[in-house]
């Protein structure tokens, strides 16, 4: 049949987005009126949001986000000072476009890795580059990636990402390599792209983590004075949640 030749050739041609709203147009014969000029539009529109879905898998996938977390998703009855406008100005990603950094502070379990989380979704959906790491995880990869020479290639592929998420900062003090691992990363990024840091510590504690005067300087210099910073308190949201579920009686 001519419809299936067609609908080969658009696979062959990779639009299948165009093929599978066809296929599926084929099956409604209720919308068999459409113009052809309304139908070109809809497989055009059908094409695009394929592809557009495609590309933010991509982008999910390469972000390698901790968790799946989303803004919409944010619990706001926890009392911990996060406030609903803090997160709206921050989920346009406008702060993404300014090249803007978001420090996030807190005492453990107050949400800090999802709040980041969240960000790196909401940035990924509205187009932006992301890389997730842990603190550890990071310096340990650029360690492995110095020793086997692939040290140039990491630092590129992190500066390329439009978005750095830098998760439990400062739970251990920094050694001499790791602050300035640490200092070369955020140089290729500073005025270029975004940072974003979770941390149980405030950024004036970071010069005792950092661990030397001159290099702590340079490194809260490239974070700090162009950054959003929200500082969450509160009990840990997980023993919250346990507590309730503990109190929380049988249904009968």
């Amino acid at each position: 049949m001519l419809v299936d030749q067609t609908l080969e050739k658009l696979n062959a041609m990779k639009l299948h987005g165009m093929a599978n709203y066809l296929r599926s147009w084929l099956e409604k014969p209720a919308d068999k009126n459409l113009s052809a000029t309304d139908l070109v539009g809809l497989l055009a529109d059908a094409e695009w949001m394929y592809r557009e879905n495609k590309k933010l898998t991509s982008r999910l996938q390469h972000a390698k986000l901790r968790q799946p977390a989303c803004l919409e998703d944010i619990d706001y009855a926890h009392a911990r000072g996060l406030t609903k406008s803090q997160v709206l100005e921050l989920s346009t990603s406008k702060w993404v476009a300014d090249k803007q950094n978001v420090l996030l502070t807190g005492p453990t379990g107050v949400g800090k890795s999802f709040l980041a989380c969240a960000l790196g979704q909401k940035a990924c959906r509205d187009g932006y580059s992301v890389v997730y790491r842990r603190a550890s995880r990071l310096f340990d990869e650029l360690a492995q990636a110095r020793a086997d020479g692939t040290h140039p290639h990491v630092l590129k592929r992190l500066a390329k990402a439009q978005v750095l998420i830098l998760d439990d900062f400062g739970l251990e003090p920094l050694g001499a390599a790791e602050r300035k691992e640490l200092l070369e990363v955020l140089e290729d990024r500073y005025r270029l792209s975004s940072t974003v840091v979770t941390s149980q510590l405030e950024p004036k504690d970071w010069h005792a983590v950092i661990g030397d005067a001159t290099l702590a300087d340079a490194i809260l210099d490239r974070l700090v004075h162009n950054a959003h910073r929200l500082k969450l308190v509160g009990d840990s949201v997980r023993k919250v949640d346990a507590n309730l579920t503990r109190t929380k009686k049988p249904a009968k």
